[in-house]
């Protein structure tokens, strides 16, 4: 195995640690509006991820560092063609950086309100938006020879993409509501279960219909088993969480968001970025990649480095595991 195929599985690792991660991040905020009834309850489910949300960013970060550093060319093409989408998302995630920090820093009722606003299209609009991008990926955009992305903002909006969208938004706000369900106590506990019940019945009649559809267009063997596996953890998710088994239901939502970003992986492979008007045009995992230097240097630094950062995170998560309700919210002044 090439150091470019390895660096390849590395990224596809590093985008599912993301979206496993901020992916009920995401749903946490979205449900900051279907969820909680009353401004306790907000507080009670940003409070969920107070602790963590900017460390699963960490991801994003990282995911995005390795692109540019190990397959140049796709980062480039990348962020030039989607920049309007991407730079949407930019904005969303400062802004709901900044919303989570000074919505409680004044105590009027508007004021906190405004910024529970902005934590909730924060949210949804980037989980939309993710699978519009990963979905344009896969399915292959308009590149030239000179591997410049030479279509339009309205060309990434087809139907595919559409619908990736919507699974990715319907299934990080159901790992959102499974997580609601397993770091809550009391009444917004059983309802976050029967929510994500809901979200989850619609989550599987969209991921299917999408999964099935990549797999036809550009899948594989081992995308089909990724695709069977996302399939019967979604399934599982959705028992468990009718037998009040939170911690099961979580872990196997995560398995579902694991199993289908890895199959997107899998399709895609050895493209980085598929053309549309030639496939010789489309940027692969040789044509786009550093020099073996680089990528060999990156390596040295990703086994030093990536240990310890999911020690540290693995500790954050150990310290607040504890549930959290509306008793434990100090009332207001």
């Amino acid at each position: 195995m090439q150091l470019h195929d390895v660096w390849f599985i590395l990224i596809a690792v590093l985008w599912i640690g993301y979206f496993f991660l901020e992916g009920f991040d995401f749903g946490i905020g979205v449900l900051t509006k279907l969820l909680a009834r009353n401004t306790a309850e907000r507080r009670v489910l940003i409070n969920t991820i107070g602790p963590v949300w900017d460390g699963n960013e960490v991801w994003l970060l990282t995911a995005g560092g390795a692109t540019f550093a190990a397959f140049p060319d796709w980062y480039a093409t990348l962020f030039s063609g989607f920049y309007i989408p991407l730079l949407l998302i930019l904005v969303c995630l400062i802004i709901r950086g900044v919303a989570f920090e000074y919505r409680a820093k004044r105590p009027e009722e508007r004021w906190q309100r405004n910024w529970e606003q902005a934590i909730f299209w924060t949210s949804l609009i980037p989980a939309f938006l993710w699978g519009v991008a990963f979905a344009n990926i896969v399915y292959g955009v308009d590149i030239d020879e000179r591997k410049n992305y030479v279509g339009t903002l309205w060309d990434l909006l087809n139907p595919y993409a559409i619908l990736g969208g919507l699974v990715t938004l319907t299934l990080f706000t159901f790992h959102g509501a499974l997580f609601a369900a397993l770091k809550t106590e009391g009444e917004i506990r059983a309802r976050a279960r029967a929510t994500a019940l809901q979200l989850g019945l619609l989550t599987a009649v969209l991921a299917l219909v999408f999964l099935i559809w990549t797999q036809s267009d550009s899948g594989n063997t081992w995308s089909l088993i990724a695709l069977v596996i996302a399939v019967v953890a979604l399934l599982g998710a959705l028992g468990a969480n009718q037998l009040a088994r939170e911690g099961w239901a979580f872990i196997l939502s995560g398995i579902t968001i694991t199993a289908a970003v890895a199959m997107l992986f899998l399709a895609l492979f050895p493209d980085v970025m598929p053309s549309t008007l030639n496939p010789e045009w489309s940027l692969t995992v040789s044509n786009a990649a550093s020099s073996a230097y680089t990528l060999k240097l990156m390596t040295i630094v990703a086994a030093i480095f990536t240990p310890l950062v999911l020690l540290y995170q693995s500790w954050t998560y150990w310290v607040f595991r504890k549930r959290i309700g509306t008793q434990h919210i100090p009332a207001a002044h």
